[in-house]
């Protein structure tokens, strides 16, 4: 049963009491959206902490706190939720300044509903993939809960199972039920006999000239064993008692011995035994109490078995299942990793050396303001799929897609030697890609801006428990973003540190240093031209 899709709730965080009702009214409550009020930033960010809001319309100029303020908060804190700026003010250097603050989004006052509602439904993508991302992780955690908890109950089954046969084939089981009956009465012939869909089936036999049960499926109307199991009482039978049997099978054996096999206060089937010789001796009650024994461990036997074949069915299924699901927003090695090792998605990074690819969609701007709605998104998904599948083929991680761009690392969660490798000849495949996807829609103008760099930083699940991304964070994913900000539309620039690392195998020219915002000095940056 699918999950219903949660309300998406928005924080407007705006000192003009007029602002926010007019935001309320004629935005978000006529659009389904959850409505959440602050009059600055202090109270916005006691907001999101009580709240944790999908979504925050911000202005600039509040008292005690203002939009910039709240926006460093926001950083400081690790609150990963799309911002959209509301001002008065607005001017390129603040609207570079609040985009390196995390902000998705500018909109200036005064401004109309339908230009608010297109700002928030850019936004909106991001959080939607994120809810999407967190409802399959629950399914998840769930699905491997309740394995676990199956698990362990077969496992204490199969530990009184296993004095009987150990096994949990039905088809090696049964006859090796039926061996362990005809030894512990000292029996010449035994069968066991289930019943299956309104009838009374024979699954496994053994006969007087046999030396071991065999398995079968043969129909039968005995009526010592119907009575076995329609009264769940044990049976002994000699020949004086079978006399009365006899007119209606003339085959009967010498003796019988016959108990119930019972899960709790439900018979499902009869284990039976027989003396077929005139010399044999009938059976006694020390017999029967031993078969009697044998049964009850027979019973967990044959019921473990059944439930272990349909576990194994039903976690494949399920499992295969959630693989497809999970497969769409993380490599396919991390969906492994999770299925074999649920303990992944707890919180927490550790340090390791990565390859860090940005890739930004150049002229998309342009287009979607031309295009229908319509048109857009299925441009922009075609675009993601030709992201996801050069990434996927490259064993690379998807960490998210950024309104039209997508940012991705290799040698995470597994190792790769050649992960620098794998990025560049993943850059430079999107761009090659890229443009012939463009010819064949008879070139739309639109190309990646790609940036390419390694180092070292922490790689792990980032955020609330109830909410955590497997992400990259430090200094070296800031500069393969700045790195994919100056790259112009079909360019792949990268560090020198990555040039250094593949040295000849790469073709670039110099483009010289390019600021990085935090750092002192520049880094020098080359135009990827070629790799060998």
């Amino acid at each position: 049963m699918s999950e219903k899709e949660p309300a998406i709730k928005v924080l407007v965080v705006d000192d003009g009491r007029d602002n926010r009702e007019f935001i309320v009214d004629y935005i978000l409550k006529p659009n389904g959206f959850v409505p959440l009020l602050a009059r600055d930033g202090a109270e916005g960010m006691e907001m999101v902490r009580k709240h944790h809001p999908d979504l925050i319309l911000l202005d600039l100029q509040m008292p005690r706190m203002n939009g910039m303020q709240m926006l460093d908060a926001l950083q400081a804190e690790g609150w990963d939720i799309p911002v959209i700026l509301m001002t008065f003010h607005g001017s390129e250097e603040v609207a570079i300044e609040v985009y390196r603050k995390g902000v998705r989004d500018y909109v200036k006052k005064p401004y109309t509903v339908e230009e608010m509602l297109e700002a928030m439904e850019r936004a909106m993508s991001e959080v939607r993939l994120r809810q999407d991302k967190e409802a399959l992780t629950r399914r998840l955690l769930h699905a491997n809960a309740m394995l676990n908890r199956r698990l362990r109950d077969l496992n204490m089954l199969y530990q009184i199972g296993k004095s009987v046969t150990g096994l949990m084939s039905l088809k090696q089981l049964l006859p090796r039920i039926v061996d362990a009956a005809v030894q512990v009465s000292n029996a010449e012939q035994g069968s066991l006999l289930l019943w299956e869909r309104e009838q009374l089936v024979c699954r496994a036999m053994r006969t007087h000239v046999d030396s071991n049960a065999q398995p079968c499926y043969e129909f039968t109307d005995n009526p010592i064993a119907l009575q076995v199991i329609q009264k769940g009482q044990s049976m002994r039978l000699g020949p004086e008692e079978l006399e009365r049997y006899r007119a209606q099978n003339p085959a009967l054996p010498m003796a019988v011995a016959c108990v119930p096999l019972r899960v709790r206060e439900r018979v499902f089937g009869a284990l039976c035994v027989e003396n077929v010789s005139m010399s044999a001796a009938p059976f006694s009650p020390q017999n029967v109490s031993m078969l009697e024994m044998l049964s009850d461990y027979a019973a967990i036997a044959i019921s473990n078995a059944r439930n272990y074949a349909a576990l194994q069915e039903a976690t494949a299924r399920q499992t295969e299942t959630m693989r497809a699901a999970f497969e769409r927003y993380v490599a396919p090695s991390v969906v492994e990793r999770v299925l074999q090792n649920p303990e992944m998605l707890q919180l927490g990074g550790a340090r390791r050396e990565i390859s860090v690819l940005f890739a930004d969609l150049r002229g998309y701007t342009a287009f979607a303001e031309q295009a229908p709605p319509e048109e857009v998104v299925a441009l922009l998904n075609e675009y993601f799929s030709l992201t996801m599948d050069v990434v996927f083929s490259r064993e690379g991680t998807l960490d998210k897609f950024l309104g039209d761009g997508a940012m991705v690392f290799f040698n995470a969660p597994e190792e790769q030697p050649d992960h620098v490798y794998r990025a560049v000849d993943a850059a430079l495949t999107l761009q090659h890609m890229l443009a012939e996807h463009n010819a064949a829609r008879s070139n739309l103008g639109l190309a990646f801006g790609i940036g390419v760099h390694m180092g070292e930083a922490i790689v792990g699940n980032v955020g609330a428990r109830q909410a955590m991304n497997y992400t990259a964070i430090g200094d070296t994913v800031n500069v393969a973003k700045r790195l994919q900000e100056h790259a112009q539309a079909g360019e792949v620039l990268i560090s020198a540190a990555v040039v250094q690392r593949l040295g000849e195998r790469v073709e670039v020219e110099s483009v010289g240093a390019v600021p990085i915002k935090g750092r002192q000095q520049p880094i020098e940056a080359y135009r990827l031209l070629a790799l060998g």
